[in-house]
């Protein structure tokens, strides 16, 4: 319940349906018919998530992470926070099962001989290469990913279909050179630099689902990384 609610508070944000801040614990108890406890757990994922933070007495408060121009890649959210889905098209370049060898596992805590689906598929923002994305699925987690789903967002489908919501992540943000199947797909030289996310998804139990590498190639690019000292 309380995930479904924090989903919601996060698509209030993103559409800017609050200004500067969050309704009050009383508001949104009344708004979604549920505990006080509820809502402080659905708040406290919006808060972990960068989009808002707690100011002692005064209530929660909407994070404005955004820079000027520069599109904001919030590494907690996993995309950017200005960019919709009808902003950003992707094309699929591989559509398929593999099985999780030494160096894949190795890579992102997978165990070899794992069924895995591959995806690999380039990104659009506005019709300008923004990203390739080379994303691996637990078959053991997510039985099915239909064709149409790749072309969208695979982690909505998948929340949808599997009701699998995002527990905790690994990320790890380096820059890399590409590598020669990299610069054959996008057509760019071979050992050019570019920021690299590898990233590893976890559900409830810290069970992995899903794990990712992520070549980024729009200019004017920020990543925003939010920390909370839980012991406060």
């Amino acid at each position: 319940m309380y995930h479904d609610i924090a989903d919601d508070l996060i698509r209030s944000i993103q559409h800017h349906f609050f200004q500067d801040k969050l309704p009050t614990e009383q508001q949104l108890m009344h708004r979604y018919n549920v505990s006080r406890n509820t809502i402080r757990k659905a708040v406290d994922i919006v808060c972990q998530k960068g989009l808002a933070r707690r100011v002692q007495g005064s209530g929660y408060y909407i994070n404005d992470i955004n820079q000027d121009e520069k599109h904001v890649v919030n590494l907690t959210m996993g995309l950017s926070t200005r960019i919709s889905s009808q902003r950003l098209k992707s094309k699929v370049i591989t559509f398929d099962r593999i099985t999780a060898d030494e160096a894949l596992a190795r890579q992102f805590g997978a165990k070899p001989g794992d069924e895995l689906h591959r995806i690999i598929r380039s990104r659009y923002l506005d019709g300008k290469l923004y990203c390739l994305e080379y994303s691996y699925y637990e078959k053991s987690e997510v039985p099915f990913i239909p064709i149409d789903a790749a072309h969208e967002s695979l982690l909505t489908f998948i929340n949808e279909e599997y009701g699998i919501t995002v527990n905790n992540t690994d990320q790890y943000l380096s820059t890399e050179p590409l590598s020669e199947e990299q610069s054959s797909i996008l057509n760019l030289p071979t050992g050019e630099t570019h920021i690299v996310l590898n990233q590893s998804l976890y559900r409830k139990n810290n069970t992995l689902f899903n794990f990712s590498y992520t070549v980024y190639l729009y200019k004017d690019l920020s990543f925003y990384f939010h920390s909370i000292n839980l012991g406060n």
